[in-house]
């Protein structure tokens, strides 16, 4: 059974949260999957992960890069695990299969889209009902995170 946290963006868009969650993921030594909805976001994605932060660099890569198994962040709109990842990253109403094959999924949904709300409620309770250990996490004004649930 995965640890299974639910991150409701309530005052910064994804674009701004995820790298620094990606990053700590790394200094954890952990590696990452992250899915997206659709495959136009993998590139969106990619680019942010190139240009977030001038100083900074996320070490990562998708199939139009290759070596899946040398990315610590793997970046794909498939249900897949090509860099043996411990954690995974659910972004813009992705879904998984295979949530119980990681030591932690993040699920990441935004307060703007209500459909996106509504389904992180169905999936809290499916995913309760499966057994897993779940957290709710919502963004403070300030941008910083606080665990508002557990199940």
């Amino acid at each position: 059974m995965a640890d299974i946290w639910f991150y409701h963006l309530t005052s910064m868009p994804l674009e701004r949260a995820l790298p620094t969650l990606l990053s700590k993921t790394l200094e954890r030594e952990k590696r990452a999957v992250v899915m997206t909805g659709v495959e136009e976001r993998v590139e969106a994605i990619n680019t942010l992960l190139w240009t977030y932060d001038a100083a900074s660099w996320l070490p990562h890569g998708s199939k139009s890069d290759g070596d899946a198994e040398m990315q610590p962040v793997w970046l794909t709109s498939e249900d897949e695990n090509p860099n043996n990842a411990q954690f995974l990253f659910l972004t813009d109403r992705a879904m998984s299969d295979k949530v119980g094959d990681y030591e932690r999924v993040i699920m990441l949904f935004d307060d703007r889209d209500h459909d996106a709300v509504a389904e992180a409620r169905t999936r809290w309770k499916d995913w309760k009902d499966a057994g897993h250990k779940l957290s709710y996490w919502q963004q403070t004004p300030q941008g910083a995170w606080e665990k508002k649930a557990e199940s």
